[in-house]
C-alpha cells in the first residue's frame, strides 16, 4: 500500500482529545476560540485577492519578502521525513482509490518553497485577529496550532512559532501555551488532523459560506465554518468549540464581518458548469426560467440537540454545503455536483435534491448573532418542514424569496408566512414592477399553487364571461382530463388561493362543479391561511375561526379579501348524505361560511345562489339570522331545489320580506313545498324590484285562483320568468296574457313556459298577445308541450310573424308527418324571428319527400333567421333525426343570405353530408359558425370538408370533429377484429363497407380485400398488432394534419372580418390539400404490405398493445364536450358581424 495515500478515520479506535490544561491568561490576553476543520486546504490551493484591511489592528504589516526567507531557511520537520513503516498503528488501514489532491500534507512535499507563489499575498495581508488552539496529538508529540485571521484568508499554523515567522508582529511564545477555555473537535481522523498541522493551511475569506453557532446540545459554544471552493468544488467545515461565551462570539463577528467585507470588495461568480448544473436540476422539475432564477451556496445545518455522554459525539453532528436555487415556482436544495477527482467529504450529503412550493412557504427566520436562517414550508393538510439553513448572503436569500413569493400573488395585500427578520432588511424590498396581464396574474398565482401542491394545471378549466350582469364572471367548468371527473381537494385549494384577492371578478361561480373533496376536510397541522382579518385589516371576530374546516375557511376567504365580488354560485356543488345518529348533519357549510360575515357586513357579496344543495335545519337557521337584518341588502338568495319543506319555504319568505327595498330575485323552483296562492302574492308584493322570478317545478294547491295575479305581475319590471312545469290553470294563462299585452311588460326578456301542458291553441293566444308593430325583442321558451293539438292556430301565428325574436321549441314529438311539414312551411314565410331552435324533433318516420321539399324551401327562402337549431339527438334511450333526405334540403342553404349560423349535429349524414356541406360552404358567403359534429364523418369526409374552406372567406368556426373521429377508429378496431377471427372471406357486405367508410379509402391492391374477377380473395397475410398500431397512428397523425389546415383557413377568415391586414397567407393557395391526397397516404401508411407483418410482433409494437380510439381520446383530453370549444374562434370571442 503506498504511503501517500490517506487513511480512513475509524471513530471506534480514534484515540481521544487531549484534556483540557491551564493557560497562562497573561502570556495572552485573548482567549481565542478552539478551530478544527475537517478537511484542510493547503496554501498553495487558495486563491489570493487585493483586499484592503476590514478592520483596525495593532499590529502592522509584515515584511513580506524577510518572513518568505524565514520560512524556506527553517529546517523540514522531523516527523515529516519519515518514509518507514507508517506513523500510525492503524496505517494499514489507508483509504483506497482517494485522488492525491485530497491525501493528507504530509504525503506531498512540504518544502514552502511550493508555496512561494501565493504566501507573499497571504503574508501582506492585514491580521485582524490571532490566537492559540488547544493542543491535539499522541501524548508525547502534542502541538499547539495557531489561528490568525486577516482580511483574506483565515490561516491556521502548526505554532505560533510558525505564525510569527510569516507575521513578525505576533510574538513567538518562549513556552507553548496551554489553553483552558477551547479545544479543537472534527470529524476528521486525528491522523489527519496531526499530519494537516505540520503546513500551515488557510481558507480564503470569499470561499466562506457561513459562519454560525453550532447547536450540539452541550454545555460549550460552538462556532461552524463552512467554506466552499467552486472552482475546485472542494467543500467543507470547521468547528471551533469554546467554553467562553465571550470568545465565541469575538471570533464568530470577527471572522463573519472579514469574510462579509471581502465579498463586498472582490465576490467570486460561480462557474459556468455550476450555473448549468443548477440550472439542468431545475429543468427536470419544469421549474427553470432563466427570468426568475437565483442560486445561492448555502449550508443545510445539522440540527441534532441532546445531552451526550461525550464530546467524541460531536462528529456525529453533519452539515452539507449544497446550492439553493429559487425557481419560478419553487425553492430547490441542490447538491454539489460529484467530482471525479475527489471523493466525497465525510460533512456532505450524497442524498438527492429537495424542493418546496413557495407558496407553501409559511415562516422565515434570520438570526440576529450568525449566519444561520430557518425556512418553513408546509403543503395542505400535512405538518411543517423546517430548513435549518446558513450564509453570508441570507440577506439576499430572503429578499429574493420574499419578492419571488410577492411576484406570484401581485394581488396580496398581505403575506400568507411570518417574516421574522432584522428591521434594516424591510428597507432592502423593492416594489413590484407593474406587469401588463390578464386578469391581474390570476394564471400566474394559479400556476404557483399547482406547482406547489403537486396539481396539475392542464386538469383546470374556467372560462371568464365578460357579457354577463355582474361581470366579469369567473365559472370553474369540469375538469379537462375524462379520467377525472372531479377536482381534487389540492386543485380545488390552488383555484381558491388563487382567486383570493383578486379584484377582477364581480361573480365566482363553482356552478356543477363538485366540491365534495373539500366537504367537511379540516387541516390540523396549521391555519396561517385562515382569514382573520378583511382586506382593509378589520378582524373578524368568527368564534372558532381557524378551527373551521377548509372549504369553510377559503369562501369566507374570497368574500373577506376581495370588495368586488357580489355574486357567489354554488350551485349543485356538494352531494349531501342523509343525517344519521353516528353522523349528524351540520350542513352544507357555505351557510356557516358567508351568513355571519354579512350580518357583520364584512363583504360586498349580496347575490347568493345555493341551488341544488341540500338545506339543513342549521343552514335555514344562519340564512334566516342574516337575512332579517336589513343592513345585508341582500338583492337575491337562491333557494332553488334545495329540498325545502312547507315550513322552510314559508320562513325564508317572512325572513326575505326585510329585504324588499332591495330584492331582485327569488328561487323557489324545484322544493317539496306546495304554494298557496293567497299567500305567496302576500309574500310576493312586498318585493316591488323583482326583475328575476323561477318558480318552476313546483306544486300548488288546488283552486281557481290564478298563480300570479295581474296586479302582482304588473308592480314588477320582470327581466325573467320561468314558469315550467308548474300547474298552469286557465286563470293563471289569462292573466300571463293580459301582463303581456300591456306595454309595462315590455322589459321581459326571458319567458320560460316547457312542460306547462299547453296546447297549439294556447301558445297561438300567447303570441297573438306578446305581438307589437315591432317584433318583441323576447326569448320564449315553449319546449315539450302539446302543441300538435290546435296545430293550424299556431302555424297560422308563426306565418303572420306574430312570434317574438328567440323561440326554442325542443323535443317535439310529432305523431303525424303532416303536422311538422305544416310547421316547417309556417317558418319558411316568417319574417320577425331571428333565433329558432327546434332540436330533437321525433318524427314518426324519417322524412318523406314532401317535408323534404318544405325544408329545402325554409333554408332557401326564409330571410330573418341567423340562428337554426336542426340538431339531432342519439342516445342509447332514443334515437331522433331526419334521416337522409336531409341532405337534399340542406342544399336550400346555397340561396340563403341572411343565416349565420348552423347547428346539424347527430343526423347521421355520413359522408353524403359531407360532400352536401363542403358544396354549400364553396357557395354559401354568409354563414360564420357551422356545427356539424357527431355525423359519422370519417377521415375523408372531414378532409373533404375542410377543402371546401379553400373558396369560403367567411366561415369563423368549425369542428375538428373529435367524437367523429373516435368513433371512426372504434369501429376502425372492431372491423379488424372481426378480419382476424373469421377470415376476410367471411366479412359480409356490410362489414367490408364499414372497414372501407372507417378508413376514408378506395381499395387498393394493398388493402384488406382485392377483387380478382369479380371475386374476393383473401390475403397472404393477416393483421397483426403492429398493422393495427401503424394504421391508427397513420389516421391520428393525419386527422390533425386537416386540422392545422383547417385552423389556418379560419384564422385567414378572421383576419379578413377583423379587417387584419394578415402577417403572412394561412395557406398557400398553391397548395390547396386535396382529398385524394390524404387518404393515398392513409392507404399507403395503412396497407398491409407496408406494415410489419405477424412474424415481427415480437420486435415492432411489443408490449404497446392496440392503439385504440380510448388511447387517443386520453391523448387528446376528450370528454365528448371538446366541440363546445373546438374550432380556431370561440363564440365568444368573435365579433357579430353584419351585412
Amino acid at each position: 500500500m503506498s504511503d501517500r495515500r490517506r487513511r480512513k478515520s475509524l471513530s471506534i479506535l480514534r484515540p481521544p482529545l487531549a484534556p483540557l490544561t491551564p493557560i497562562d491568561d497573561e502570556a495572552q490576553p485573548m482567549t481565542p476560540g478552539i478551530l478544527k476543520k475537517r478537511r484542510p486546504t493547503s496554501l498553495a490551493q487558495d486563491q489570493s485577492g487585493n483586499s484592503s484591511p476590514t478592520g483596525h489592528s495593532d499590529i502592522e504589516r509584515a515584511n513580506s519578502k524577510n518572513s518568505l526567507d524565514r520560512l524556506r531557511g527553517k529546517k523540514r520537520p522531523h516527523s515529516l521525513q519519515k518514509t518507514g513503516r507508517p506513523s500510525s498503528l492503524f496505517g494499514s488501514l489507508r483509504s483506497h482509490g482517494e485522488d492525491e489532491e485530497l491525501t493528507r500534507a504530509a504525503s506531498s512535499p512540504s518544502s514552502m518553497l511550493s508555496l512561494a507563489p501565493i504566501i507573499p499575498d497571504v503574508a501582506a495581508g492585514m491580521v485582524i485577529q490571532h490566537g492559540p488552539l488547544p493542543e491535539v496529538g499522541p501524548m508525547f508529540r502534542k502541538r499547539c496550532p495557531y489561528l490568525v485571521l486577516t482580511d483574506s484568508h483565515l490561516i491556521r499554523f502548526k505554532n505560533q512559532e510558525r505564525a510569527s515567522d510569516m507575521f513578525p508582529n505576533i510574538l513567538a511564545s518562549p513556552t507553548q501555551p496551554r489553553m483552558r477555555h477551547s479545544r479543537l473537535s472534527s470529524s476528521s481522523s486525528l491522523h489527519e488532523l496531526q499530519s494537516a498541522s505540520d503546513n500551515p493551511h488557510s481558507i480564503l475569506l470569499l470561499h466562506i459560506v457561513a459562519v454560525y453557532k453550532l447547536d450540539d446540545g452541550e454545555p460549550y459554544f460552538s462556532i461552524e465554518v463552512a467554506h466552499f471552493d467552486p472552482n475546485a468544488q472542494h467543500a467543507a467545515t470547521m468547528t471551533i468549540q469554546i467554553h467562553d461565551p465571550r470568545d465565541s462570539d469575538t471570533w464568530l463577528t470577527a471572522i463573519r464581518s472579514a469574510a462579509s467585507k471581502a465579498r463586498m470588495v472582490n465576490a467570486i461568480p460561480f462557474s459556468q458548469p455550476l450555473i448549468e448544473y443548477t440550472a439542468r436540476a431545475l429543468e427536470q422539475e419544469r421549474d427553470y426560467d432563466p427570468h426568475h432564477f437565483r442560486m445561492f451556496t448555502v449550508v443545510q445545518r445539522a440540527n441534532k440537540s441532546g445531552k451526550r455522554s461525550s464530546s467524541d459525539d460531536l462528529t456525529k453532528l453533519t452539515s452539507k454545503i449544497c446550492i439553493l436555487a429559487i425557481g419560478a415556482y419553487k425553492v430547490h436544495l441542490v447538491p454539489l455536483p460529484k467530482t471525479t477527482k475527489a471523493p466525497s467529504s465525510p460533512s456532505l450529503s450524497d442524498t438527492g435534491g429537495e424542493l418546496y412550493g413557495i407558496v407553501t412557504l409559511v415562516s422565515v427566520n434570520i438570526q440576529n448573532h450568525d449566519d444561520s436562517f430557518q425556512l418553513w414550508f408546509r403543503p395542505p393538510f400535512q405538518p411543517a418542514i423546517a430548513l435549518h439553513l446558513a450564509a453570508l448572503c441570507v440577506d439576499e436569500v430572503a429578499v429574493w424569496l420574499r419578492q419571488t413569493a410577492e411576484y406570484l400573488r401581485p394581488e396580496w395585500t398581505e403575506v400568507p408566512f411570518t417574516w421574522d427578520v432584522p428591521l434594516t432588511l424591510n428597507d432592502q424590498l423593492l416594489p413590484m414592477p407593474a406587469e401588463e396581464e390578464e386578469h391581474q396574474a390570476f394564471d400566474r398565482t394559479l400556476t404557483a399553487y399547482c406547482a406547489g401542491y403537486g396539481a396539475d394545471t392542464s386538469n383546470i378549466v374556467y372560462t371568464v364571461d365578460t357579457t354577463c350582469e355582474d361581470a366579469p364572471a369567473f365559472s370553474l367548468v369540469e375538469p379537462g382530463k375524462l379520467d377525472r371527473p372531479k377536482y381534487s381537494s389540492l386543485e380545488l385549494l390552488a383555484i381558491f388561493r388563487a382567486l383570493r384577492y383578486n379584484e377582477t371578478f364581480k361573480t365566482i361561480s363553482f356552478a356543477g362543479i363538485s366540491l365534495d373533496n373539500l366537504h367537511g376536510l379540516c387541516d390540523y397541522h396549521g391555519w396561517e391561511h385562515a382569514p382573520f382579518t378583511t382586506r382593509s385589516g378589520t378582524p373578524v371576530d368568527i368564534e372558532g375561526l381557524h378551527q373551521a374546516p377548509v372549504l369553510i375557511q377559503e369562501i369566507r376567504a374570497l368574500a373577506l379579501k376581495s370588495r368586488r365580488i357580489r355574486r357567489m354560485d354554488f350551485s349543485s356543488c356538494l352531494t349531501r348524505k342523509p343525517p344519521s345518529a353516528d353522523s349528524p348533519d351540520s350542513g352544507c357549510g357555505i351557510c356557516e361560511a358567508l351568513f355571519p360575515l354579512c350580518i357583520k357586513q364584512l363583504t360586498n357579496v349580496d347575490w347568493v345562489i345555493l341551488n341544488g344543495l341540500t338545506l339543513s335545519d342549521d343552514d335555514i337557521d344562519y340564512l334566516y339570522s342574516a337575512a332579517i337584518e336589513k343592513s345585508c341588502h341582500f338583492r337575491a338568495i337562491e333557494v332553488g331545489s334545495c329540498g325545502l319543506s312547507d315550513r322552510s319555504v314559508q320562513v325564508i319568505l317572512q325572513c326575505l320580506t326585510e329585504q324588499g327595498a332591495t330584492l331582485e330575485a327569488i328561487n323557489l323552483s324545484g322544493n317539496y313545498a306546495r304554494l298557496e296562492p293567497r299567500a305567496l302574492k302576500e309574500y310576493l308584493y312586498d318585493f316591488p324590484y323583482i326583475r328575476d322570478l323561477n318558480l318552476s317545478y313546483i306544486y300548488r294547491t288546488s283552486g281557481r285562483e290564478p298563480l300570479l295575479e295581474l296586479d302582482t305581475l304588473l308592480r314588477w319590471k320582470l327581466f325573467r320568468l320561468n314558469l315550467s312545469r308548474a300547474s298552469l290553470n286557465t286563470e293563471t294563462v289569462a292573466a300571463l296574457g293580459a301582463y303581456l299585452r300591456d306595454p309595462r311588460s315590455s322589459t321581459l326578456r326571458h319567458l320560460r313556459l316547457d312542460q306547462c301542458g299547453l296546447t297549439g291553441g294556447v301558445v297561438a293566444g300567447l303570441l297573438e298577445d306578446m305581438t307589437f308593430s315591432t317584433p318583441r325583442a323576447l326569448h320564449l321558451y315553449i319546449s315539450e308541450n302539446y302543441l300538435e293539438k290546435e296545430h293550424e292556430r299556431l302555424c297560422k301565428a308563426i306565418s303572420e310573424s306574430r312570434t317574438p325574436m328567440s323561440i326554442s321549441v325542443t323535443m317535439l314529438v310529432y305523431e303525424e308527418e303532416r303536422n311538422f311539414r305544416l310547421f316547417v312551411q309556417a317558418w319558411a314565410s316568417n319574417k320577425s324571428t331571428s333565433y329558432l331552435n327546434i332540436s330533437k324533433v321525433s318524427l314518426p318516420a324519417e322524412a318523406g319527400a314532401d317535408t323534404v321539399s318544405a325544408m329545402r324551401r325554409m333554408f332557401a327562402e326564409n330571410q330573418t333567421l341567423e340562428y337554426l337549431d336542426i340538431t339531432g339527438e342519439e342516445s342509447h334511450l332514443e334515437v331522433s333525426h331526419f334521416g337522409p333526405g336531409l341532405n337534399k334540403a340542406l342544399m336550400g342553404l346555397k340561396q340563403n343570405k341572411k343565416l349565420m349560423l348552423l347547428c346539424v349535429e347527430n343526423q347521421n349524414l355520413g359522408m353524403p353530408g359531407a360532400n352536401t356541406l363542403a358544396s354549400i360552404l364553396e357557395e354559401n358567403s354568409t354563414l360564420r359558425e357551422l356545427h356539424c359534429s357527431g355525423n359519422g364523418f370519417s377521415l375523408q369526409a372531414f378532409t373533404v370538408i375542410v377543402c371546401s374552406l379553400f373558396h369560403n372567406k367567411t366561415l369563423l368556426h368549425l369542428p375538428t370533429m373529435d367524437e367523429d373521429r373516435v368513433k371512426a377508429m372504434r369501429k376502425m378496431n372492431r372491423a379488424i377484429d372481426s378480419t382476424r377471427e373469421t377470415g376476410i372471406r367471411s366479412l359480409t357486405k356490410p362489414t367490408r363497407a364499414m372497414v372501407r367508410r372507417s378508413v376514408g379509402l378506395v381499395p387498393s391492391p394493398l388493402s384488406f380485400y382485392n377483387r380478382v374477377d369479380g371475386e374476393i380473395v383473401t390475403p397472404k397475410k393477416e393483421f397483426s398488432e403492429a398493422d393495427r398500431n401503424t394504421m391508427m397512428t397513420s389516421i391520428m397523425d393525419n386527422w390533425d394534419q386537416q386540422i392545422n389546415t383547417m385552423q389556418g383557413y379560419l384564422q385567414r377568415n378572421w383576419n379578413l372580418a377583423q379587417v387584419v391586414p394578415p402577417e403572412g397567407t394561412a395557406v398557400s393557395e398553391n397548395h390547396r390539400p386535396g382529398t385524394s391526397h390524404s387518404a393515398i397516404t392513409v392507404r399507403e401508411w395503412g396497407s398491409v404490405d407496408a406494415t410489419p407483418v405477424a412474424e415481427g410482433d415480437g420486435q415492432v409494437g411489443k408490449g404497446k398493445g392496440k392503439a385504440t380510439s380510448d388511447d387517443y381520446a386520453e391523448k387528446r383530453g376528450f370528454d365528448g364536450s371538446d366541440g363546445k370549444m373546438e374550432g380556431a374562434l370561440m363564440l365568444g370571442e368573435r365579433l357579430k358581424l353584419e351585412e
